[in-house]
C-alpha cells in the first residue's frame, strides 16, 4: 500500500493526513480533527477526549471505532510514528 503522509492547516492548526494510493483516499488523523473542532489547548486533551468517546461508543455496541482503520503517523512532539486512529 502506498501511503504518503501530509500535514494540512486548519485555521492555522496542523492536522495529519494520509493519502492512499490503492484506495484513493484521504485517511485523517481524528484525534488532530478533535483537537480543531473543540478549540482544545493541546493534544493530550484531545486525545483524552477521543478515548472516552470510543469507550462510550464501544459500550453502546456501536460498531463504527471497532472498523476504525490505524496508521502509523508521525507525532507533533517527537517525531516518531505512532499507531494512530484515522478516518477516511
Amino acid at each position: 500500500m502506498a501511503q504518503e503522509e501530509i500535514i494540512k492547516k486548519f485555521e492555522a492548526q496542523r492536522i495529519r493526513v494520509v493519502w492512499d494510493d490503492e484506495q484513493e483516499k484521504y485517511f485523517f488523523s481524528i484525534v488532530d480533527v478533535i483537537q480543531v473542532l473543540t478549540e482544545s489547548a493541546d493534544y493530550q486533551t484531545s486525545r483524552k477526549y477521543w478515548n472516552k468517546v470510543k469507550q462510550r461508543l464501544i459500550e453502546e455496541g456501536n460498531e463504527s471505532v471497532t472498523n476504525c482503520h490505524q496508521l502509523k503517523l508521525t507525532s507533533h512532539s517527537d517525531g516518531k510514528k505512532y499507531l494512530t486512529d484515522v478516518a477516511c
